[in-house]
C-alpha cells in the first residue's frame, strides 16, 4: 500500500478514535471518580464554580460566591442529572474522563457551556450562611 494512501486512510480513522475513545461516563463511573472529592471547574478559561460530591449521590454547588447550594444526582439515560433544593428543574450533563481531569458538556448540545476540571482540594467549599436582617 502507498504511504500516501496509508496515510489518508489513518487520518480518516482519527476522528472515529477520538469519538470511540471519549465516552460518557456512567453513574458507577461519575461517582467513582467524583465521590468524597471537593472539584472546581471552568469554562471559557475562567472560574466557573466548585462541587463537593458527598456519599450518597449527595452534593453542595457553588458558583465561588460564598452562596451554596445543596442538592443531589442521578443518572437519566447519557445525563448526570443534578437537582438543587432550590432549583427544582434538573441540570443535566454528559460527563467524560479525559484521562486526569473531568470534561462536561451541558446537555450534550452543541454551542452549549462546556466545564472543564481544574483541580480539586480537601479544603470545605465557602459557605456563608443566610443572610440576616435583609
Amino acid at each position: 500500500m502507498p504511504l500516501r494512501t496509508l496515510l489518508g486512510s489513518l487520518l480518516l480513522l482519527l476522528p472515529m478514535a477520538a469519538a470511540a475513545a471519549e465516552e460518557p461516563l456512567t453513574a458507577e463511573q461519575f461517582d467513582a471518580r467524583t465521590q468524597g472529592r471537593t472539584l472546581y471547574f471552568y469554562s471559557g478559561g475562567a472560574a466557573y464554580g466548585a462541587e463537593r460530591y458527598h456519599g450518597n449521590r449527595q452534593v453542595t454547588w457553588t458558583f465561588l460566591d460564598g452562596q451554596c447550594k445543596e442538592g443531589h444526582w442521578y443518572q437519566d439515560g447519557q445525563f448526570i442529572c443534578f437537582v438543587y433544593d432550590d432549583l427544582p428543574d434538573p441540570q443535566c450533563w454528559t460527563f467524560f474522563d479525559t484521562g486526569s481531569r473531568l470534561r462536561a458538556l451541558f446537555e450534550d448540545r452543541e454551542g452549549a457551556t462546556e466545564l472543564y476540571e481544574a483541580g480539586e482540594t480537601e479544603e470545605p467549599l465557602a459557605c456563608v450562611g443566610p443572610e440576616v436582617g435583609v
